[in-house]
Protein backbone atom coordinates (compact mmCIF):
# COMPACT_ATOMS: atom_id res chain seq x y z
CA UNK A 1 0.00 0.00 0.00
CA UNK A 2 1.73 3.38 -1.05
CA UNK A 3 2.14 5.93 2.07
CA UNK A 4 2.98 9.08 2.14
CA UNK A 5 4.72 11.07 4.87
CA UNK A 6 4.00 15.09 5.51
CA UNK A 7 6.64 16.84 7.13
CA UNK A 8 6.32 19.89 8.98
CA UNK A 9 9.52 22.26 9.01
CA UNK A 10 9.75 24.36 11.92
CA UNK A 11 10.68 22.40 15.08
CA UNK A 12 10.67 19.06 13.08
CA UNK A 13 12.52 19.33 10.51
CA UNK A 14 14.41 22.20 11.14
CA UNK A 15 16.08 22.27 14.69
CA UNK A 16 16.33 24.94 17.29
CA UNK A 17 19.51 26.32 14.76
CA UNK A 18 16.37 26.64 11.95
CA UNK A 19 19.29 23.79 10.43
CA UNK A 20 18.19 20.50 8.78
CA UNK A 21 19.70 17.52 10.99
CA UNK A 22 21.95 14.85 8.85
CA UNK A 23 20.07 12.47 10.15
CA UNK A 24 16.75 13.71 9.26
CA UNK A 25 17.78 14.20 6.30
CA UNK A 26 19.24 10.46 5.31
CA UNK A 27 16.05 9.23 7.28
CA UNK A 28 13.90 11.12 4.56
CA UNK A 29 16.15 9.85 1.75
CA UNK A 30 15.74 6.51 2.90
CA UNK A 31 11.85 6.36 3.76
CA UNK A 32 12.03 7.69 0.00
CA UNK A 33 14.29 4.76 -1.39
CA UNK A 34 11.96 2.24 0.45
CA UNK A 35 8.86 3.74 -1.69
CA UNK A 36 7.28 6.54 0.61
CA UNK A 37 6.06 9.55 -1.18
CA UNK A 38 7.45 13.07 0.73
CA UNK A 39 5.64 15.80 1.39
CA UNK A 40 6.26 18.93 3.09
CA UNK A 41 3.28 20.15 5.29
CA UNK A 42 4.36 24.22 6.74
CA UNK A 43 2.49 27.25 7.50
CA UNK A 44 5.90 29.19 5.39
CA UNK A 45 5.36 30.01 2.06
CA UNK A 46 6.66 28.12 -1.06
CA UNK A 47 9.31 30.85 -1.52
CA UNK A 48 10.89 30.43 2.14
CA UNK A 49 11.07 26.69 1.76
CA UNK A 50 13.03 26.65 -1.45
CA UNK A 51 16.33 25.66 -0.25
CA UNK A 52 15.12 22.89 1.57
CA UNK A 53 12.59 21.46 -1.60
CA UNK A 54 15.79 21.65 -3.32
CA UNK A 55 18.26 19.86 -0.73
CA UNK A 56 15.33 17.10 -0.83
CA UNK A 57 14.22 17.02 -4.61
CA UNK A 58 11.10 17.47 -3.17
CA UNK A 59 8.13 18.74 -5.00
CA UNK A 60 4.93 17.77 -3.25
CA UNK A 61 3.73 20.60 -0.36
CA UNK A 62 1.02 22.01 1.30
CA UNK A 63 1.97 25.23 2.20
CA UNK A 64 0.32 28.47 4.18
CA UNK A 65 -1.39 26.34 6.54
CA UNK A 66 -3.13 24.34 3.83
CA UNK A 67 -3.40 27.29 1.06
CA UNK A 68 -2.00 26.79 -1.25
CA UNK A 69 -1.21 23.06 -2.43
CA UNK A 70 1.14 21.70 -5.22
CA UNK A 71 1.51 18.12 -6.13
CA UNK A 72 4.91 17.17 -8.85
CA UNK A 73 4.93 21.04 -9.47
CA UNK A 74 1.58 21.39 -9.98
CA UNK A 75 -0.97 23.35 -7.86
CA UNK A 76 -4.15 21.89 -7.27
CA UNK A 77 -5.08 24.25 -4.75
CA UNK A 78 -4.94 27.36 -3.86
CA UNK A 79 -7.12 29.61 -1.40
CA UNK A 80 -7.26 33.05 0.56
CA UNK A 81 -8.71 35.17 2.67
CA UNK A 82 -11.90 37.59 0.70
CA UNK A 83 -10.13 41.15 0.01
CA UNK A 84 -13.05 42.76 1.64
CA UNK A 85 -12.57 40.80 4.56
CA UNK A 86 -8.98 41.51 4.62
CA UNK A 87 -9.61 44.85 4.11
CA UNK A 88 -11.90 45.28 7.54
CA UNK A 89 -8.84 43.32 9.64
CA UNK A 90 -6.01 45.58 8.32
CA UNK A 91 -7.94 48.52 9.41
CA UNK A 92 -8.93 47.62 12.39
CA UNK A 93 -5.60 46.32 13.30
CA UNK A 94 -3.81 49.68 11.84
CA UNK A 95 -6.31 51.81 14.41
CA UNK A 96 -4.53 50.12 17.34
CA UNK A 97 -1.05 50.14 15.34
CA UNK A 98 -0.70 46.58 14.84
CA UNK A 99 0.30 45.96 11.64
CA UNK A 100 0.18 42.77 8.98
CA UNK A 101 2.33 41.10 6.82
CA UNK A 102 0.95 40.03 2.91
CA UNK A 103 2.24 36.34 2.00
CA UNK A 104 2.19 35.44 -1.96
CA UNK A 105 3.84 32.05 -3.15
CA UNK A 106 6.92 34.39 -4.54
CA UNK A 107 7.15 37.26 -1.44
CA UNK A 108 6.66 38.55 1.44
CA UNK A 109 5.22 42.33 2.02
CA UNK A 110 4.97 44.58 5.16
CA UNK A 111 2.52 46.83 5.55
CA UNK A 112 4.70 49.30 7.53
CA UNK A 113 8.48 49.73 8.46
CA UNK A 114 10.66 49.36 11.27
CA UNK A 115 8.20 47.24 13.14
CA UNK A 116 9.38 46.08 16.20
CA UNK A 117 6.94 42.98 16.47
CA UNK A 118 7.25 42.45 12.69
CA UNK A 119 11.21 42.15 13.39
CA UNK A 120 11.36 39.96 16.45
CA UNK A 121 8.65 37.27 15.09
CA UNK A 122 10.68 37.09 11.41
CA UNK A 123 13.88 36.86 12.97
CA UNK A 124 12.77 33.14 14.48
CA UNK A 125 12.04 32.37 10.62
CA UNK A 126 15.58 33.57 10.10
CA UNK A 127 14.07 35.94 7.75
CA UNK A 128 14.63 40.00 6.88
CA UNK A 129 12.31 42.77 7.12
CA UNK A 130 10.18 42.97 3.97
CA UNK A 131 9.91 45.25 1.33
CA UNK A 132 6.22 47.90 2.55
CA UNK A 133 3.46 48.01 0.25
CA UNK A 134 0.42 48.59 2.69
CA UNK A 135 -2.09 47.94 -0.39
CA UNK A 136 -0.18 44.74 -1.25
CA UNK A 137 -2.96 42.76 -1.14
CA UNK A 138 -5.45 44.69 -3.52
CA UNK A 139 -3.56 44.18 -6.51
CA UNK A 140 -1.90 40.56 -6.29
CA UNK A 141 -3.57 36.98 -4.59
CA UNK A 142 -2.30 36.89 -1.29
CA UNK A 143 -3.00 33.34 0.54
CA UNK A 144 -1.51 34.05 3.60
CA UNK A 145 -1.59 37.24 5.87
CA UNK A 146 -0.31 37.51 9.19
CA UNK A 147 -1.16 39.76 11.90
CA UNK A 148 1.00 41.19 14.69
CA UNK A 149 -0.37 41.41 18.01
CA UNK A 150 0.14 40.16 21.58
CA UNK A 151 -1.82 37.16 23.00
CA UNK A 152 -3.96 39.22 25.07
CA UNK A 153 -5.81 40.65 22.06
CA UNK A 154 -5.95 38.16 20.46
CA UNK A 155 -9.74 36.83 21.77
CA UNK A 156 -10.57 40.61 20.47
CA UNK A 157 -9.88 39.80 16.67
CA UNK A 158 -11.87 36.58 17.33
CA UNK A 159 -15.08 38.36 18.20
CA UNK A 160 -14.16 40.82 16.12
CA UNK A 161 -14.07 38.51 12.96
CA UNK A 162 -15.74 35.39 13.43
CA UNK A 163 -15.35 34.57 9.42
CA UNK A 164 -11.53 34.23 9.86
CA UNK A 165 -9.15 32.17 12.39
CA UNK A 166 -6.32 33.34 13.90
CA UNK A 167 -3.79 30.72 14.13
CA UNK A 168 -0.62 31.56 16.47
CA UNK A 169 2.90 31.02 15.44
CA UNK A 170 4.38 33.52 17.95
CA UNK A 171 4.67 35.70 20.84
CA UNK A 172 3.45 38.32 18.60
CA UNK A 173 2.15 36.83 15.71
CA UNK A 174 -0.94 35.21 13.72
CA UNK A 175 -1.90 33.62 10.67
CA UNK A 176 -4.78 34.83 9.40
CA UNK A 177 -6.61 31.47 7.70
CA UNK A 178 -10.47 30.89 5.76
CA UNK A 179 -12.53 29.68 8.63
CA UNK A 180 -12.08 25.85 8.00
CA UNK A 181 -8.40 26.56 6.81
CA UNK A 182 -5.66 23.95 7.98
CA UNK A 183 -2.73 22.11 6.94
CA UNK A 184 -5.74 18.89 7.42
CA UNK A 185 -8.05 20.70 4.44
CA UNK A 186 -4.93 21.19 2.69
CA UNK A 187 -3.83 17.80 3.09
CA UNK A 188 -6.73 16.41 2.26
CA UNK A 189 -6.99 18.01 -1.27
CA UNK A 190 -3.87 16.39 -2.34
CA UNK A 191 -4.98 13.23 -1.32
CA UNK A 192 -7.65 13.45 -3.49
CA UNK A 193 -5.18 14.14 -6.13
CA UNK A 194 -3.37 11.31 -5.22
CA UNK A 195 -6.07 9.12 -4.91
CA UNK A 196 -5.18 8.46 -1.24
CA UNK A 197 -6.97 8.43 1.87
CA UNK A 198 -6.19 10.51 5.26
CA UNK A 199 -5.17 6.35 6.71
CA UNK A 200 -2.74 6.61 4.60
CA UNK A 201 -0.69 9.20 5.30
CA UNK A 202 1.80 9.62 8.24
CA UNK A 203 2.44 13.39 9.59
CA UNK A 204 5.07 14.67 11.58
CA UNK A 205 4.65 18.16 13.49
CA UNK A 206 5.22 19.96 16.77
CA UNK A 207 2.64 23.11 16.66
CA UNK A 208 -0.56 24.38 17.41
CA UNK A 209 -0.90 24.64 13.26
CA UNK A 210 -0.72 20.90 13.16
CA UNK A 211 -3.25 20.15 15.74
CA UNK A 212 -5.90 19.21 12.97
CA UNK A 213 -3.29 17.49 10.78
CA UNK A 214 -2.08 15.13 13.45
CA UNK A 215 -5.66 14.27 14.13
CA UNK A 216 -6.91 13.76 11.04
CA UNK A 217 -4.15 11.53 9.35
CA UNK A 218 -3.91 7.49 10.29
CA UNK A 219 -0.69 7.85 11.99
CA UNK A 220 0.52 10.86 13.88
CA UNK A 221 3.75 12.14 15.41
CA UNK A 222 4.42 15.12 17.70
CA UNK A 223 7.85 15.97 18.23
CA UNK A 224 9.08 16.18 21.96
CA UNK A 225 10.26 20.08 21.50
CA UNK A 226 6.09 19.88 20.40
CA UNK A 227 3.67 22.10 22.16
CA UNK A 228 1.59 20.07 24.97
CA UNK A 229 -1.40 20.29 22.90
CA UNK A 230 0.12 18.91 19.51
CA UNK A 231 1.32 16.08 21.84
CA UNK A 232 -2.08 15.15 22.96
CA UNK A 233 -3.40 15.31 19.23
CA UNK A 234 -0.76 13.13 17.71
CA UNK A 235 -0.61 8.92 17.87
CA UNK A 236 3.10 9.08 18.78
CA UNK A 237 5.89 11.42 20.32
CA UNK A 238 9.20 11.94 19.11
CA UNK A 239 12.15 12.69 21.18
CA UNK A 240 13.23 16.65 20.34
CA UNK A 241 14.27 17.10 17.09
CA UNK A 242 17.94 18.89 18.61
CA UNK A 243 18.17 15.01 19.68
CA UNK A 244 17.47 13.37 16.56
CA UNK A 245 14.09 12.62 17.36
CA UNK A 246 12.76 12.59 13.83
CA UNK A 247 15.31 10.15 12.42
CA UNK A 248 14.54 7.39 15.97
CA UNK A 249 10.78 7.80 15.42
CA UNK A 250 11.32 6.97 12.00
CA UNK A 251 12.69 3.88 12.80
CA UNK A 252 10.52 3.05 15.68
CA UNK A 253 7.32 3.07 13.59
CA UNK A 254 9.24 0.78 10.61
CA UNK A 255 9.84 3.57 7.79
CA UNK A 256 13.41 3.15 7.32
Amino acid sequence: MKKILFFDVDGTLYNSDKLLPASAKEALLEARRKGYEIAIATGRAPFMIQPLLDELDINTYVTFNGQYVVYRGEVVYANGIEKEELAHIIAFGEARNEPVVFLDDKQMIASVGNNEMVAASLNTLKYPYPALDSSYYMQHNVYQTLIFMEEKDEPLYCETFPNVQFVRWHQYSCDILPKGGSKAAGIDKLLVKMGLTLEDAIAFGDGLNDIEMLQAVGTSVAMGNGHEKAKAAATHIADHVDEDGLAKIMRLLKII
